[in-house]
C-alpha cells in the first residue's frame, strides 16, 4: 500500500466516504462527514498511521486533502 493509499483510506474510514469522494477538491466542511469532530478524529488517524505530530496550526490549516497530504509531505511523508 502506497503513502497515497493510506491517505485516501485515512479519509474514507474516518470521514466514511465513498473512496470516489476522495479527491484534491476535497474540501474541509465541504462534506457533512468532514465537521470539527471528525477533523480531530482524522488528524489523529492520520498522526497514527504516518507515525508523525501536526502542530496546532497544521491541524487547523488542514483544509483539504490536498492540503494533508502537503502537510504530511512537510512532516517527511513521500507520496
Amino acid at each position: 500500500m502506497t503513502n497515497e493509499d493510506k491517505l485516501r483510506d485515512s479519509f474514507v474510514r474516518v470521514l466514511e466516504l465513498d473512496p470516489a469522494q476522495v479527491t484534491d477538491e476535497l474540501k474541509y466542511q465541504g462534506v457533512p462527514q468532514w465537521d470539527s469532530i471528525a477533523h480531530m478524529d482524522l488528524v489523529d488517524d492520520l498522526e497514527t498511521v504516518f507515525g508523525v505530530s501536526f502542530e496546532t496550526e497544521q491541524i487547523l490549516g488542514m483544509s483539504s486533502y490536498a492540503r494533508a497530504r502537503e502537510l504530511l509531505q512537510a512532516l517527511g511523508v513521500t507520496f
